[in-house]
């Protein structure tokens, strides 16, 4: 008896639970949002602006075999002195100047050439500058050129020309060629300053700017991956006429003039003036300062004769054996830019 009452008990008890499950719903519970990230919510990843690109054919690096090389003047050492014994020979185009004007009393080893090395492929031609140090950013703010004599007479052909290189990698930003197609460089007596008193008009035709235009890939420049005071010029000799053989020399300064070439054709000395002490009557430099330039590199060529400006071509006589500077420049026989 006590077993049946204990059952239908058990019985209601299971009624009342079923009951109040029907009058609340069987909907389900609202689910709990995951803290998962989702596609969307995920941080935006940084992207770094890629380098500008470049139109046409780039150059990869410099050949293996050098052709040439040449050291030049290093004014470092005389700086303070405000003096440069060596290495400026205005009669004969040849100018060490990496100085303010008038004063020399500050000295740009950014603008000092101490060597350069010239080299060819069968797209390509190159000129590596080294210079005496960097700016106090470490830096080449100035601008750097090859001056390509192609028929090798000492008159220039072309000036390829960069300004304020900076990157590590090739690049048209700077760079400049112009080609003299008047032939007025140099004048009359290539090298040497001449006569006329107008000096022409130096380079005078534009032919790359900066890879737009015609041309987009004709000349780059870079900074040496592996020397910061080094730079490194490379044009197209499909540019300049595919040359088999040139002379090739190399310019840095605050402001290379593509009109002003030849410089001793374009002024006298003593408007430019002199970096050298022992010539008090045209000492300091003056008109013609903050800049610098070397001889000329044989690039496919072994010299027979005696080119004008080449490197391998003695240009200074020097007085009292290696090492002493050069004698005055000459009174007579260079025409009315030199001194009297």
């Amino acid at each position: 008896m006590k077993l049946k009452k204990s059952t239908r008990l058990v019985w209601a008890l299971l009624m009342l639970f079923l009951t109040i499950m029907a009058c609340t719903g069987t909907s389900k519970p609202t689910a709990v949002p995951s803290l998962a990230p989702t596609a969307s919510s995920s941080p935006t990843a940084s992207i770094e602006p890629s380098p500008t690109a470049h139109p046409g054919v780039s150059p990869v690096d410099l050949p293996s075999q050098r052709l040439d090389q040449a050291d030049d003047y290093n004014s470092s050492s005389m700086a303070k002195a405000k003096n440069v014994p060596g290495g400026d020979v205005f009669v004969q185009g040849l100018f060490e100047r990496p100085f303010n004007a008038n004063t020399m009393d500050t000295y740009f080893p950014y603008m000092d050439i101490v060597h350069i090395q010239g080299f060819k492929d069968s797209t390509w031609g190159y000129l590596e500058i080294t210079l005496a140090g960097t700016d106090k950013n470490g830096k080449l703010p100035a601008q750097y050129a090859a001056e390509l004599d192609l028929n090798k007479d000492g008159h220039g052909d072309w000036l390829i020309r960069a300004s304020n290189p900076s990157s590590t990698t090739w690049a048209t930003q700077g760079v400049q060629a112009w080609k003299d197609t008047d032939g007025d460089v140099g004048e009359v007596v290539a090298m040497a300053a001449d006569a006329r008193p107008d000096g022409g008009d130096g380079y005078e035709t534009l032919v790359f700017d900066q890879g737009t235009g015609n041309l987009p890939d004709g000349a780059w420049v870079r900074i040496s991956p592996n020397d910061p005071k080094t730079l490194q010029i490379t044009f197209k000799l499909s540019m300049v006429g595919n040359p088999s053989s040139f002379a090739m020399g190399a310019w840095a300064g605050a402001n290379i003039d593509p009109s002003k070439f030849d410089y001793n054709d374009q002024m006298t000395h003593p408007q430019a003036g002199d970096p050298n002490q022992a010539y008090p009557q045209v000492y300091p430099i003056k008109a013609l300062a903050e800049i610098d330039n070397t001889c000329r590199l044989a690039i496919g060529f072994v010299p027979s004769s005696a080119v004008p400006g080449l490197c391998e071509a003695p240009q200074i006589q020097h007085i009292g054996g290696p090492g002493a500077p050069p004698p005055p420049p000459p009174p007579v026989g260079c025409g009315a830019n030199c001194i009297k």
